[in-house]
């Protein structure tokens, strides 16, 4: 080092003042490499320990240039100082080449002697550094020995310190893909994190809704059936109903009510859909159906009315519905009831008769012909027939989720499967129960029904324990998941 390479040169120095309009540019790309203010790194210390010992200089320093400061990454020799003012600065001219800067007495240069290094207690008179240059051509700072007696370097000298420099930025360019993992690790992270957070919110949302939705859909469901089943003098009441959605209303309905006289009215049908809509045709049909029959109780008038009432609907749209309505007349001693039924496109009312023998029940299909679907066509006919319903006896009415129910071998339960169970019921026959063990039917099945069903049974005791005209026993069974009850003038509990 004691002499001066002809390669080397002593570039004129700028004031800080007159940085170029590239500055912008380079500012962002040290704020890019996010390495300033970061604690000590031995990979730094290392640089500039080699560039103290190669150079033979007792300091040496590692320093990036801020807006307003340079900032000390590493320093060799150099105690209690981490950064200094830019302006007048050392560093702040070596950043305006790509060329290494040297001064050989800092005394005599016009813009290094004010420098605190220069003029302070430390005195330095020797400065050499290179540029730390990123691969798109911006001058992080750099790599710079010191010394306190002015000095010469040689071509070599000088090749070291941009070699030095080189290797500082290839630290940086790892360090910045390190952080770039990490940074795209931890923004993984947190985008599962919130994923996971908002699968879990939107469950907990989900939960909440399938609640209410679950609740409203019960409350509505309520308020298409009977809160419970009446008493009627000689007669046993049983009624259930199974929901197959918490979620979707269903269409299936049933009622019991008095026409005056001693005489009765009935009915059980099912509207086609579920949902809001389908709730509302139940709502209409219910009621159609009661208004109806107090102005003519003839079956076959009362679902005429119904099928102009949905079709004269247009909020009904295409809706229509099946249903069977029937009158019950009590005849003398209580001897049992005549029952006229009318049916509009509905499964048959089953008839259970205890046959002959006593583990033996003959099932008749009560299926008026020619009985149309109600609300589809404007000149709907509808059947009527009449039975006679003797103590000891039974009808059942039910929605056709029974009947299209799945068994365990994986086709429908049909009028074949529920007549064969029917027949195998114990006598005499008992309203409550026959639901008793229909509902239980659906129970056991693999699958459960795939729709709604309800189910009303109505039966007359072989020996009536309540006299013609006093309080007679309903009976009304909830859908499953409820609490099911029977009661006797009590409201049940709701699907």
């Amino acid at each position: 080092m004691a002499q001066q390479a002809s390669a080397s040169r002593e570039p004129e120095r700028v004031r800080p003042s007159l940085i170029t309009s590239d500055e912008v540019g380079r500012i962002a790309a040290v704020r890019r490499y996010d390495i300033l203010d970061t604690p000590p790194d031995g990979a730094f210390d290392r640089v500039a320990a080699m560039a103290a010992r190669l150079l033979d200089v007792p300091v040496a320093s590692v320093t990036i240039v801020d807006s307003d400061r340079i900032w000390f990454k590493a320093a060799h020799g150099l105690e209690g100082v981490s950064e200094i003012g830019r302006d007048p600065g050392l560093c702040a001219s070596a950043v305006l080449s790509d060329d290494a800067l040297v001064i050989s007495d800092a005394l005599a240069d016009p813009v290094a002697c004010s420098n605190p290094l220069v003029a302070g207690l430390m005195g330095v008179r020797f400065y050499a550094a290179a540029p730390i240059i990123t691969d798109d051509g911006h001058r992080l700072g750099t790599v710079n020995v010191l010394d306190t007696r002015p000095r010469l370097v040689t071509a070599a000298d000088t090749a070291t310190l941009v070699d030095l420099a080189a290797i500082v930025m290839d630290e940086l360019e790892l360090r910045l893909s390190a952080l770039g993992t990490v940074r795209a690790e931890q923004a993984q992270r947190e985008a599962e994190h919130q994923r996971a957070e908002s699968e879990r919110v939107a469950r907990e949302q989900a939960e909440r809704d399938k609640s209410a939705i679950a609740a409203f859909a019960a409350t509505l469901q309520r308020t298409l059936l009977p809160p419970a089943l009446p008493p009627v003098p000689g007669l046993e009441l049983a009624a259930h109903y199974h929901t197959a959605s918490a979620q979707d209303v269903g269409g299936d309905f049933y009622d019991v009510f008095p026409l005056g006289s001693e005489r009765w009215a009935f009915f059980l049908g099912d509207v086609c859909g579920k949902g809001a809509e389908a709730a509302a045709v139940t709502s209409l049909t219910r009621y159609t159906l009661r208004a109806a029959a107090h102005i003519d109780p003839d079956p076959e008038a009362v679902l005429t009315t119904l099928n102009t009432a949905l079709l004269m609907d247009p909020s009904i749209g295409s809706r229509f519905c099946t249903a069977v309505f029937g009158v019950l007349v009590p005849e003398e001693q209580g001897a049992g009831f005549t029952v006229t039924v009318a049916t509009g496109g509905h499964p048959p009312t089953y008839h259970l008769i205890p046959g002959e023998q006593v583990d033996r029940v003959r099932v008749d299909a009560v299926r008026p012909k020619g009985g149309m679907l109600i609300g589809a066509f404007a000149q709907a006919r509808f059947a009527t027939t009449t039975v006679r319903l003797a103590p000891g006896e039974a009808l059942l009415l039910y929605t056709d989720g029974l009947t299209e129910a799945r068994t365990r071998g994986g086709g429908m339960l049909g009028d074949v499967g529920l007549t064969a169970f029917l027949a195998q019921r114990p006598t005499p026959m008992s309203a409550a129960a026959l639901v008793k063990d229909t509902a239980a039917l659906l129970d056991a099945l693999p699958e459960g029904p795939g729709d709604d069903v309800a189910l009303l049974a109505l039966s007359v005791p072989t020996r009536p324990t309540v006299p013609h005209g006093a309080s007679a026993t309903a009976h009304t069974t909830a859908a499953p998941g409820a609490a099911a009850s029977e009661s006797a003038g009590r409201s049940p509990e709701a699907p």
